[in-house]
């Protein structure tokens, strides 16, 4: 890939608006699908109201918590702000917090837009509504209800939503029920759309408004914890593979992908058994944390004794 679309990519990724529209079209399009192959209302009392509400819920309920799971600034602030299991590190100043509270806000408002999406648009469509709100739709002004029992009027809203087969003075019934309860879900939809927008715009106002920084600053605070994160990244990386590498050289006495290998050291019991011993990460008054399974038992034994390494001869 070009250094120009590269460019163009991480740009597209840090925009906010280009990411929140993939992902409401990613939503809007994963509902068609979903409603397409797996909805199909049960038609029976009783079951209609749960099997709409669930279907226009709890997929929203399971995109707001994959929005916040996926996040990896959440799984850092948790790690660094709220987590209090472990012994404190370091005096956090209110300056952090607020500029923490301001990244939380951010990362609600992303985590919100799928399960937000899904309601506006199953709320569009109606079908999950008409099938949860059937069996209670007002038809005491009918007058061809006026002989019928409870029950049996029950059965016969709770067939509506399917379609199924109704007396001929029952049609303009079902029609009207139908176009009522479209009305009402496409209502909520709208009120729904427009208060996420309204709240959308107040909180990004008042996250502004209320935030330590100026413009300049954050954008600058911005630019910077993405350039932190992804050198530090690139260096962690190189920085644990060159010292696996060593520590796997003084292990077994070659390192895996050089073909010329000459001397080999076979590892005794003892090192078997160190480097089976999990170890926790700077954990207690330990001044160097253990960072790997190898551990640095390995690099003090092999510094103190140096065992004779058995060279192959080709």
């Amino acid at each position: 890939m070009s250094p120009t679309l590269n460019n163009i990519v991480s740009s597209l990724q840090r925009s906010g608006t280009f990411m929140n529209s993939l992902i409401a079209a990613s939503t809007i399009g994963a509902q068609q699908l979903f409603s397409s192959f797996t909805f199909s209302c049960p038609c029976q009392v009783g079951k209609n109201f749960y099997y709409g509400s669930a279907f226009l819920v709890i997929p929203a309920l399971i995109l707001l918590v994959a929005g916040y799971a996926l996040r990896s600034q959440m799984w850092t602030m948790t790690s660094e702000y709220c987590c209090s299991c472990g012994p404190p590190q370091r005096r956090i100043s209110p300056l952090e917090r607020k500029l923490a509270c301001l990244q939380f806000f951010s990362i609600t408002g992303r985590a919100l837009v799928a399960p937000l999406t899904w309601l506006a648009v199953t709320l569009l469509t109606g079908t999950y509504y008409e099938c949860a709100a059937s069996e209670f739709a007002p038809v005491d002004h009918y007058s061809v209800f006026d002989n019928v029992s409870v029950n049996k009027r029950k059965e016969i809203l709770a067939g509506f939503p399917c379609g199924k087969s109704a007396p001929s003075d029952m049609i303009l019934v079902r029609d009207e029920v139908a176009l009522r309860h479209r009305y009402q879900s496409q209502m909520l939809g709208w009120i729904l759309i427009t208060l996420a927008t309204i709240a959308a715009l107040v909180s990004r106002c008042l996250a502004r408004c209320c935030s330590p920084l100026t413009s300049l600053q954050h954008c600058y605070w911005t630019n910077h914890l993405h350039n932190e994160r992804e050198l530090f990244e690139q260096a962690a990386e190189q920085h644990s593979r060159l010292l696996i590498m060593q520590r796997i050289k003084k292990l077994f006495g070659f390192i895996p992908g050089k073909e010329d290998v000459r001397h080999i050291r076979i590892p005794s019991c003892q090192d078997w058994r160190d480097i089976s011993a999990p170890s926790l990460l700077c954990m207690g008054e330990d001044l160097q944390g253990h960072y790997s399974f190898l551990r640095d038992r390995v690099d003090e034994d092999n510094e103190e004794s140096k065992p004779e390494g058995i060279e192959l001869k080709p």
